[in-house]
């Protein structure tokens, strides 16, 4: 049986939320690093991204949709990550 694309974004969903909190467990997040907290926002944005196109069905949905919800997404996960970089 062949796997649904569904089935392995949830996988992935969940390898990724268990790698946010490994790093979270390990200590790793409390000193200020940029490029580690970079990884962790480019996480949460392919998990989003995952919600968007297959648990919400925007892959098949208009262009400008998916890059309304995509386009915002990124602004939001840049302008959190900038206002990280700023402080």
């Amino acid at each position: 049986m062949k796997p649904q694309p569904l089935d392995l974004v949830w996988l992935l969903l969940l390898a990724a939320t268990g790698l946010t909190w490994w790093l979270d467990a390990s200590g790793a997040l409390r000193a200020p690093n940029l490029a580690l907290m970079a990884c962790v926002f480019g996480l949460a944005w392919l998990k989003g991204a995952g919600v968007v196109l297959e648990f919400m069905e925007l892959r098949h949905a208009p262009p400008l949709w998916r890059r309304a919800l995509l386009g915002g997404l990124t602004l939001a996960v840049a302008l959190i990550l900038s206002a990280y970089a700023m402080a």
